[in-house]
């Protein structure tokens, strides 16, 4: 098999979930712009997802936020689902907007509170035996904004317990995949903060919790791949929740910001191994301002060219000039695969798979955006409000 055609081989097997709440009304804290043609219900948001894998062929199913996407039938969604060609993926836990969780969720000195909290986690523990998804994915506002509020040892104490109900409940072949963030809303100290705090609960639960990689959730400067890398080794990478920022927030577009991290990161990701592996490759964005089908298209082409880029890496004369101590040798070898145009060879890819080489012009070209406005007139647009 020649390079190329191993390039295309690997790409093929990739496949990048995108999240309900990416087609709905989202933005920032401050303010929600509303788009015509956006959908209403979580079947909605289904129909647009099943446009994005059309298209792109390789985003074959869809994450679910509770409450956001609750309804009556899981098993009807999961059906309506595969009807329109994707599956239903992770299930995200929400325990950031009652106002019951003003001091945290998992973490909160009410017991009252924490039990409400488990007990929604648990919730979607049953929602995914529902729909047949294999991920929990838990991420918590939960933290402090001002020193002394609480005892911050016994937060982490109450973290510990609330995961290990949850995990226990875990059936076969389910995963807990715990994400962290350094900062926001929690201004003082928070419970989730980095990979090293996730990492040491999800050793302590067992192999089915695992670390999520949200590449917008670190303070400026941290090396990302490096954390990558070492999750990997030590196999406790559950996932990435792919996005971008710039300053402080994490929710644009996957490369927008910077593209070559996104390559420094896929290149760790395939040095371990962890493009053939249990590793989920999740969108987590908002479109406030851009359309929002076009983005989430944009965004899956983005990671695959990232992946393509480091697939192109010459792993012989990388090892080689490393083992060497060549340092302008080794660091050319990863310059020339990034500074390769690999868009002609994802159009190629594209029409090897039977799909139109440019994903983005065959959406325009399908008709769905206009359609979609002239059909999704009235009733209650989905969104998170702010």
């Amino acid at each position: 098999m020649t390079e190329l055609a191993a390039v295309k081989t690997a790409l093929k097997t990739q496949a990048v979930e995108t999240p309900s709440w990416a087609y709905g009304n989202s933005g920032t804290r401050f303010k929600v712009f509303a788009q015509q043609g956006v959908p209403r219900t979580p079947q909605e948001k289904l129909a647009d997802a099943a446009q994005v894998h059309a298209v792109t062929g390789v985003a074959p199913t869809v994450a679910l936020h509770i409450p956001w996407d609750r309804v009556d039938d899981y098993a009807a969604l999961a059906k309506f689902a595969r009807d329109h060609g994707v599956k239903l993926g992770a299930i995200n836990s929400n325990t950031f907007q009652d106002d019951a969780y003003k001091l945290g969720s998992i973490c909160h000195p009410d017991a009252a509170v924490r039990r409400k909290a488990v007990d929604h986690l648990l919730e979607c523990v049953d929602i995914m035996d529902a729909t047949g998804s294999r991920d929990l994915k838990l991420w918590f506002a939960d933290g402090t904004n001002y020193p002394g509020q609480d005892d911050i040892r016994a937060r982490q104490d109450r973290l510990a317990e609330g995961l290990t109900e949850v995990y226990a409940r875990l059936g076969e072949g389910q995963r807990m995949l715990l994400e962290y963030k350094f900062f926001e809303p929690a201004f003082y100290s928070t419970d989730v903060p980095d990979w090293g705090t996730a990492y040491a609960h999800c050793l302590k639960l067992g192999e089915k919790a695992q670390v999520v990689v949200d590449t917008g959730h670190h303070a400026p400067g941290t090396n990302i791949e490096f954390i990558v890398a070492t999750l990997l080794r030590e196999n406790k990478l559950g996932g990435f929740d792919f996005n971008s920022r710039f300053y402080a927030d994490d929710d644009l577009m996957v490369g927008a910001a910077d593209p070559f991290q996104l390559f420094r990161i896929m290149h760790e990701v395939i040095r371990g191994g962890g493009l053939s592996s249990d590793v989920a490759f999740m969108l987590d964005q908002c479109h406030n301002i851009e359309a929002k089908i076009p983005a989430i298209i944009r965004s899956v082409m983005n990671v695959q060219e990232a992946t393509a880029k480091a697939l192109l890496v010459d792993r012989d004369a990388l090892a080689t000039a490393q083992r060497e101590g060549d340092v302008l040798a080794a660091n050319a070898v990863l310059m020339d695969a990034y500074n390769t145009d690999v868009r002609p060879l994802l159009a190629d890819l594209r029409q090897d798979m039977g799909l139109d080489p440019d994903p983005i012009t065959a959406y325009h070209r399908s008709g769905w955006a206009e359609k979609i406005v002239a059909e999704r007139v009235g009733g209650q647009q989905a969104g998170w409000g702010a």
